[in-house]
């Protein structure tokens, strides 16, 4: 199977690639050089499985600590 490097350095994977190795919109693929030869391979991580699972606030890092502070001293009180 051959595929075409764009101007942008892009290629696609073959769909019949994509299906045997389960690769699917999203997933890490690892580059490895090796003497001379290119070995690509789909980053199976349990970890990232959950991404997008954990809602975080609104992006007030500040507040957000102070939540978490205020939380942790209700056990003292």
């Amino acid at each position: 199977m051959n595929s075409t490097v764009t101007v942008k350095y892009q290629t696609t994977i073959p769909k019949e690639v994509r299906e045997q190795l389960g690769i699917a919109v999203n997933d890490a693929l690892e580059w490895i050089v090796d003497k001379g030869k290119v070995i690509v391979q789909p980053v199976h991580n349990a970890f990232l499985r959950h991404q997008g699972s954990i809602k975080t606030g609104s992006g007030e890092i500040l507040a957000d600590i102070q939540a978490a502070r205020d939380s942790r001293m209700e056990r003292y009180r």
